[in-house]
């Protein structure tokens, strides 16, 4: 096993590492807080911490003219908090949460200055008065690194936080229906998303946008859902 400190140090490979570890040991989450403590503050460990707003959202928020306008927003599995500074920019009251305690605390230091609340909680096991307690619920590359027959409890955890009304915008991999999933991040097809739609949310928008940057090239999928 290459160590952090190693030359060469390959953070996707470790990140796959660590996931497959875990969960052969029956925790398909511990291995996110394990990632964090082992970057010991360097974001160039962690494979999605880029300390920036993830680029695909940008792109539809800036086309869509997002605003907060002081409405009430969730950022699930926020890391170290990007999108989260992103949405308070644009007029949002952000509340914003992950499982893992050492991305929170790293959170709250980078982000000192924001009025953004960070909360270490685990999807699964939500604070009750946030089910149904948001008018915009942000999910931004959460649902694929989880295993995929977890998926469906995923989307309905996820989904519970919106508030009648309220919005959930996905920026996630995809992948065609029938397209093999063969290693973590696992894309997230249309069928697998229309989960969202069986937990009460209604489709109103869904792009594709290319992606020829990344080592590991796959096309986003940008959908946004209205609870009625």
């Amino acid at each position: 096993m290459m160590s952090v400190e190693e030359p060469g140090f390959d953070k996707r490979a470790r990140a796959r590492e660590l996931a497959d570890q875990f969960a052969s040991g029956g925790d398909a989450l511990g291995w996110f807080e394990e990632l964090y403590k082992e970057a010991a503050g360097d974001n160039e460990k962690i494979p999605w911490a880029d300390l920036e707003p993830n680029r695909f959202l940008k792109a539809w928020a800036e086309k869509a003219g997002l605003r907060g306008d002081g409405r009430r927003a969730l950022v699930v599995g926020c890391g170290l908090g990007d999108d989260a500074v992103y949405l308070d920019e644009l007029g949002f009251d952000v509340t914003a949460f992950d499982i893992s305690a050492t991305a929170i605390d790293w959170a709250r230091k980078l982000h000192s200055g924001w009025e953004i609340r960070f909360e270490v909680m685990d999807l699964f096991e939500p604070f009750r008065g946030w089910l149904g307690g948001f008018d915009f619920v942000l999910e931004v590359y959460t649902i694929q690194p989880l295993p995929v027959e977890m998926r469906e409890r995923v989307m309905d955890s996820i989904a519970a936080f919106v508030a009648p009304g309220g919005e959930l915008v996905v920026v996630t991999r995809g992948r065609e229906d029938d397209e093999e999933v063969v290693k973590v991040p696992w894309p997230v097809s249309r069928n697998e998303l229309s989960r969202f739609e069986e937990s009460g949310l209604v489709q109103t928008y869904f792009e594709v946008m290319p992606d020829d940057t990344d080592d590991e090239p796959a096309d986003r999928f940008v959908v946004k859902y209205r609870r009625p």
